[in-house]
């Protein structure tokens, strides 16, 4: 599998649950979110755009998406905390490997500026982003438990020596004959999950 492939099964929406460990408060946040995943072409306008904010031949794109997002944190103060956006991405795969090349994105998962990381697919079928920032440095990687089960991990390095790692669980979002989603059946297990693996991240992950 190819980066594109990998990002085409993920189009749709999901219900994301998070635990970050925060390294300097030795303490574990919880938090959900909702994400909307829309796959683009090659040659829609946001890709070629996206390609020339960045300085790179827009025929040189595969592929891409367009992800928005609403989620809470635990740690959130009423209207002080703002956890909604959306975002751009381009994949540019290197022209000798399809399964490694450079990920353009509007913005960063660290921060909140256009950047280029580099993407692989690893051994085991995952994606691992690495990204370098101004002031920071982040690792993501995510697979697939299940066609509709997504797993993310990520690690995020700040030069002043503030770390944090975080753990995802997201589940695809999909109506069912009896009015319910299966956000709505699966929120109680994936709870579960999170709950018992909240401080897993103390012993190293």
């Amino acid at each position: 599998m190819d980066a594109i492939e990998f990002f085409g099964q993920s189009a749709g929406k999901w219900h994301s649950s998070r635990t970050t460990h925060h390294l300097a408060f030795k303490r574990s946040e919880i938090g959900e979110s909702n994400i909307e995943v829309q796959s683009l072409e090659a040659d829609s306008p946001q890709i070629i755009e996206l390609c020339q904010m960045h300085e790179i031949d827009p025929s040189m794109a595969v592929g891409g998406s367009r992800v928005s997002w609403l989620g809470t944190m635990a740690w959130d103060k009423d209207n002080d905390e703002n956890h909604e956006g959306n975002t751009v991405f381009a994949i540019v795969p290197d022209e000798d490997n399809p399964t490694r090349g450079r990920l353009l994105r509007e913005r960063g998962y660290a921060e909140i500026v256009p950047v280029v990381g580099r993407f692989h697919m690893d051994d085991e079928g995952g994606l691992v982003l690495t990204t370098e920032y101004e002031t920071m440095s982040s690792i993501e990687r995510f697979w697939f438990a299940s066609p509709n089960m997504r797993m993310r991990t990520s690690t995020v390095k700040r030069f002043g020596g503030f770390n944090s790692a975080s753990f995802c669980i997201e589940t695809r979002v999909e109506e069912t004959g009896d009015n319910s989603t299966t956000q709505e059946i699966n929120s109680s297990s994936t709870q579960e999950v999170i709950q018992a693996r909240q401080f897993y991240s103390v012993l190293g992950w």
